[in-house]
């Protein structure tokens, strides 16, 4: 069947960066933007819920037999979650990438997409996606496979970040306040917000763990706020705060680092700097510069201990909620996706240092 299959595949090369996004849909049809682009291992993974209305198809998640029903012009199709196979009626299509559930919802590969799904339709798809940076594996299956590949190729990503977690504090929480700003905003709601702002976009682009210290607005002790640290496989730590002041002009971004961090050029380090808080908080502070904001040089400052060893380890002050102008961009949707998005572009730099 794949010889009717015509699949227009359209990759976009601006010199604005674009967020994890794919355009989609079916022949004729006018395209719709899937925002939710999760990436494991390279590959985009979409969630089925919102590709099948994209492609005029529908389909549920049967929780008796713990499978995945879609209805197409083809017959029923089935699949579940790590399975290997797409079951069309008598019929077994080999899956390289299984669906898995990624943030509370079944996510399928583009892969998937393009192929699983694109046999069983009698029209042809469009898909466009809309982020240049990460590259799709090229699959050995066959030539068809292999022209799929090399249209989605994108520029192959030389640092692409190498982190394996990350562990975000957001401040307070509960009881604990933390500063209170104009209009009676806390802060411990605020760093929440751009933490899981934070959180999902690191997932989404490079699928690897996150772990937050808190969720929700409930209290932590002193050790649960750095409990999110203490996993073996995180390589940075932030911890998230805001401030405000009696006057109204202080306001911009203050980054904190451990005294007795050594430091460096930031833009000529040398191949003998290992990972530290002072690369990381360099790092982060270019990203958010480059994205326009206002921050203040690095500062070294005697914060308690952290965690054990040498985590790099960053307390980050994301604005004055007294200041009307980080007030605005902090208690903002974009404004924290914005603030999020540099400093996830951060995390990248940081990861990609030679």
């Amino acid at each position: 069947m794949r010889r009717f299959l015509l699949v227009l595949i359209v990759l976009l090369w601006t010199s604005q960066a674009c967020f994890a996004a794919v355009e989609l849909s079916r022949e004729g049809k006018p395209p719709q933007l899937l925002s939710e682009v999760y990436h494991h291992q390279g590959m985009p993974y979409l969630a089925i819920d919102d590709v099948l209305p994209a492609l005029g198809l529908r389909g549920y998640w049967n929780s008796v037999a713990h499978q995945y029903v879609i209805s197409t012009p083809s017959g029923k199709a089935t699949f579940f979650p790590g399975g290997q196979y797409l079951k069309l009626g008598e019929r077994f299509l080999p899956i390289t990438h299984p669906a898995r559930f990624i943030d509370g919802r079944l996510r399928v590969s583009e892969n998937f997409v393009l192929e699983q799904l694109g046999t069983l339709l009698p029209y042809a798809l469009y898909y466009r996606n809309l982020d240049p940076e990460l590259a799709v594996p090229e699959s050995s299956e066959g030539a068809l496979d292999k022209l799929f590949a090399f249209l989605l190729q994108k520029k192959k990503a030389s640092t692409e970040p190498a982190l394996r977690a990350v562990a975000i504090d957001p401040g307070h929480g509960g009881e604990e306040t933390g500063a209170i700003g104009l209009n009676g905003v806390k802060e411990k709601n605020i760093v929440l917000d751009v933490a899981q702002h934070l959180e999902k976009q690191v997932k989404m682009k490079l699928g690897i763990p996150v772990y937050l210290s808190r969720n929700d607005d409930y209290s932590l002790s002193f050790d649960q706020h750095l409990q999110s640290a203490r996993h073996d496989n995180v390589d940075a730590f932030l911890l998230l705060h805001a401030q405000a002041s009696l006057s109204p002009q202080p306001h911009g971004i203050h980054l904190y680092v451990r005294p007795g961090e050594d430091s460096f050029s930031a833009s000529m380090p040398s191949a003998q700097d290992k990972p530290s808080s002072m690369m990381l908080a360099l790092r982060l502070s270019e990203a958010l510069r480059d994205a326009g904001f206002q921050v203040q040089e690095v500062t070294q400052a005697p914060l308690l201990p952290l965690v054990p060893g040498d985590l790099p380890t960053v307390l980050i002050e994301l604005g004055y909620l007294s200041h009307q102008g980080d007030y605005d961009l902090l208690t903002r949707e974009d404004g924290q996706a914005r603030l999020a998005a540099a400093l996830f572009a951060g995390l990248q730099k940081f990861a990609s240092q030679p």
